[in-house]
């Protein structure tokens, strides 16, 4: 996202270290949950694996994400079109419900939608907010449908050469 909350995927270049940082993080995560508009953004990745570019982070970003089962939440999407990924069957809480007994590995929630339905719910654990020095203005904010105030704590941040830094974040649980 950028400074200003704007998180439409368009507006920042993520460098090589970022792309890095983020292969990283998806190949030790246990699923990627999404929705389906963010989903079928994400689909231009499965490009990458049979037609490479000739940017190494790019391909190894396509490489990790191809590898990493995905859940997908739509009421009218038929099929994923993408091996690793499956539909849900069940409701986003009792998704996450499921995957926070399973193997103690991070679960990625990857598109906005999901994000605000789940701290509604209070069932996020972690943010790791990545902003971008970029002023953006009008557009999609990332924490526009809140029902309520959520305290958080900052536990850490991660800077990167191109002035990104990640915001690591606990909810503080009342």
């Amino acid at each position: 996202m950028t400074i200003d909350g704007n998180c439409d995927h368009t507006i920042p270049n993520p460098d090589a270290d970022i792309h890095d940082h983020y292969s990283h993080l998806i190949e030790n995560a246990e699923a990627l949950l999404y929705g389906r508009i963010t989903f079928e953004l994400m689909k231009y990745w499965q490009t990458l694996l049979t037609h490479p570019s000739d940017n190494k982070s790019h391909n190894d970003f396509a490489i990790a994400i191809d590898k990493t089962p995905k859940i997908v939440f739509s009421r009218t999407m038929k099929s994923t079109g993408w091996d690793s990924a499956q539909l849900s069957d069940k409701s986003l809480p009792e998704m996450i419900k499921e995957l926070k007994n399973g193997e103690g590995k991070d679960i990625l929630i990857c598109s906005r939608s999901l994000i605000i339905q789940l701290l509604n719910e209070n069932l996020i654990d972690e943010f790791q907010l990545c902003i971008h020095p970029i002023i953006a203005g009008p557009g999609l904010m990332l924490f526009d449908k809140i029902e309520k105030r959520i305290d958080l704590t900052l536990s850490h941040t991660k800077t990167f050469k191109s002035g990104a830094v990640i915001h690591y974040y606990i909810p503080i649980r009342n």
